[in-house]
């Protein structure tokens, strides 16, 4: 029988389940001591250590915290089922989800039915096809968007991608300015899909945000200058993604 248990190794990545809730250790050189976040989008709690030897630390402090990680878990936003009947928010304006054959259809408000999204199968296709519809939309505006403001800065438009990230609601990476092929290079954009979930004006905040990425690769006060330039006060659209981004990732579930 052993006289001495080794403490278990971790790396930087590794999950642990504590109350019911998946913990994902994270090493963060910035990291002065050991915390807990909850990550809604995800929904999970990180744990992080300054190193990785302290991994071990991070484990033990969230088995100590399991009433806090029960209580933070259980006020994130439920799932959204995506199933025929659901009302959905699409750029701030109300959708009926309803079944339909064929291609998915957005079919406007008249004065007998509300504006309703119709899209084809059952269950999890259901699902499948009311996400591709909407990722659909998101590209239509999100690209319309990103002309527009790469116009207002004086910059080619940018490649235009979209993803599911949990982490952001949009990335820009700057053209290149020298080596081969810099001339024909232009910026790239990513945006979370989900961002047709928002109001109009928070998804337009975000197109304008990244956009001006493109004029000042950081967080500079020049950089806010240019997003204000833009859209005016940022701040309401950024507090509203802080408040309701969690319910926008409980979408689909």
């Amino acid at each position: 029988m052993a006289l001495f248990r080794t403490a278990p190794r971790y790396a930087d990545g590794d999950h642990i389940m504590v109350a019911g809730a998946r913990v994902r250790l994270r090493v963060s050189s910035r990291a002065s001591r050991i915390s807990l976040r909850i990550d809604a989008g995800r929904r999970e709690v990180v744990a992080t250590a300054p190193s990785a030897r302290r991994l071990s630390e991070a484990a033990d402090f969230a088995h100590a915290r399991t009433a806090w990680i029960a209580a933070q878990i259980a006020s994130l936003p439920q799932a959204l089922a995506l199933a025929p009947g659901v009302t959905i928010e699409v750029l701030g304006r109300p959708w009926r989800l309803e079944r339909g054959g064929g291609h998915a259809r957005w079919r406007p408000a008249t004065a007998e039915q509300p504006a309703t999204l119709l899209v084809s199968g059952e269950g999890e296709a259901f699902v499948r096809a009311a996400v591709r519809a909407l990722k659909a939309e998101a590209r239509r505006v999100l690209g319309e968007r990103t002309a527009y403001y790469a116009t207002a800065v004086d910059r080619p438009v940018p490649v235009l991608a979209i993803m599911d990230a949990k982490a952001r609601w949009g990335s820009c990476k700057q053209p290149r300015r020298s080596g081969f092929g810099a001339a024909a290079e232009v910026g790239r954009v990513r945006y979370s899909w989900r961002l047709v979930l928002a109001p109009f004006e928070v998804c337009d905040y975000v197109v304008a945000h990244e956009c001006a990425h493109l004029v000042e690769a950081n967080h500079s006060p020049r950089f806010w200058a240019v997003v204000h330039g833009l859209v005016g006060d940022h701040r309401p659209h950024r507090d509203w993604l802080r408040e309701h981004g969690a319910r926008l990732h409980a979408f689909g579930g």
